[in-house]
C-alpha cells in the first residue's frame, strides 16, 4: 500500500475529497490549504456540499466517487444535532449516520482510496469513565443515553477502520476532536455549540443594551480547539499518521477553561461593557470531560495551539463582519 500523502508511486495526482466540506471544519481546511505553501505539488482538493449528492444513498455516493476519483478522503459529513434532537430521534441519528459512513467507507475500498480520515467526537466516549479520557477508552462502556444513537454509529467507524485494515489492507483512520470553534460555525443561540452561541448572545446584548446572560453557573470546564488548528492537524493526519486506531486532536489538559472564562473572553473580544450575568436556574451539564493528548504530543511535541483569547477574538471579528450571511 502506498501511504505517501502527496502522490502515488507512478506520480499520479492526489485528489482529496472532503465530505461535509461546507461546514466549520471543512471551510477551515479549505482556508488552510489555499494558503501558499500548505498544498503539496500534485494535490487537488474537492470540498463537497450536500447539494452534490445524498451520502445516505449508495448510488449517489458512488456517483460522487466516480466523478471525482479521489485518492484521499477526509470524512466530515454526518447527521448532527443538539441535545433535544438527539434525544427525540435516536433511530434516525443511528440509521442515517450508519448509512453515510457505510457508503463512504465501502466506496473508499471499491475505488481504492489510499487514505480515509473520518471524524469522531468526544461525546461518544463512555458516560461513566475516568479522566483524562484517551483513545483506548472509546469502547469501555455505554455512552450517555441522550445521544446513544449518534454515539454508537460513530463508534462503529473505529471498529470498521480496524476491520478494513485487517481484511482489505485499507489505510483508514479517525480523529477525535474536543470542542471545536471558529469561523464558519453555526452561531445559533438555541442549536449552536457553546462558544458560537455565546458570541451571538453577546452581540445581541450589546446591540440591545441588555445584560449578557449566560445559562448556568459558568463553572464547568472544557477544552476548546480552534478550527484553524484542527484543520492544520487534520491535513497532517491525512499525510503522516497511518494507524487505524484513532488520534485525539486536543489542546493540552492544562488549557482546559471554565465556561465563565470563555464568556468573559467573548465579552472582551466583543468590547461589551454591560453587565455579565449567570442564570444559575439553568443546568450546567457535565462538569468536565477532560481529554488527554499524549498520543498527539508523541508525534507533535512542539505544536503551538492558538490561545483561547486569540481564537475567540478571530471568531468574534469574523462573526461581526459576516453577521448578515453566516449561519445563526
Amino acid at each position: 500500500m502506498t501511504t505517501d500523502g502527496s502522490t502515488n508511486g507512478d506520480d499520479a495526482p492526489t485528489v482529496v475529497l472532503v465530505t461535509g466540506g461546507s461546514g466549520l471544519v471543512g471551510q477551515a481546511i479549505k482556508e488552510y490549504v489555499e494558503e501558499e505553501g500548505n498544498t503539496k505539488d500534485g494535490e487537488t482538493w474537492i470540498f463537497l456540499s450536500s447539494k452534490e449528492g445524498d451520502l445516505r444513498d449508495r448510488k449517489a455516493t458512488e456517483a460522487i466517487f466516480e466523478k471525482y476519483q479521489p485518492t484521499h478522503v477526509i470524512h466530515l459529513a454526518a447527521k448532527v444535532g443538539g441535545l433535544f434532537a438527539n434525544m427525540s430521534a435516536k433511530v434516525e441519528f443511528f440509521r442515517e449516520n450508519i448509512l453515510i459512513n457505510d457508503n463512504v467507507m465501502e466506496c473508499c475500498r471499491i475505488y481504492k482510496v489510499k487514505k480515509l480520515v473520518s471524524f469522531l467526537s468526544t461525546c461518544i466516549f463512555p458516560d461513566k469513565t475516568t479522566y483524562p479520557i484517551d483513545e483506548t477508552m472509546l469502547h469501555n462502556g455505554p455512552p450517555h443515553p441522550s445521544n446513544e444513537g449518534y454515539a454508537y454509529a460513530k463508534r462503529l467507524i473505529d471498529t470498521m477502520n480496524r476491520a478494513y485494515a485487517e481484511e482489505y489492507n485499507c489505510n483508514f483512520t479517525s480523529i477525535i476532536p474536543t470542542n471545536i470553534y471558529g469561523k464558519y460555525d453555526n452561531f445559533s443561540i438555541q442549536n449552536g455549540h457553546v462558544i458560537p452561541g455565546l458570541i451571538h448572545k453577546c452581540y445581541l446584548a450589546k446591540q440591545e443594551n441588555k445584560p449578557f446572560v449566560i445559562w448556568g453557573s459558568g463553572t464547568p470546564l472544557r477544552q476548546f480547539v480552534f478550527s484553524r488548528d484542527l484543520a492544520e492537524l487534520t491535513v497532517w493526519v491525512m499525510r503522516e499518521y497511518h494507524e487505524p486506531t484513532p488520534i485525539t486532536l486536543s489542546v493540552d489538559e492544562e488549557e482546559e477553561v471554565s465556561i465563565k472564562d470563555v464568556a468573559l473572553a467573548v465579552a472582551k473580544a466583543m468590547k461589551f461593557e454591560g453587565p455579565v450575568e449567570f442564570d444559575t436556574s439553568k443546568a450546567d451539564g457535565q462538569f468536565k470531560k477532560t481529554a488527554g493528548n499524549k498520543k498527539l504530543r508523541s508525534y507533535q511535541p512542539d505544536y503551538q495551539f492558538t490561545s483561547i483569547e486569540d481564537g475567540i477574538q478571530q471568531s468574534v471579528d469574523w462573526f461581526v463582519e459576516n453577521y448578515d450571511t453566516c449561519r445563526k
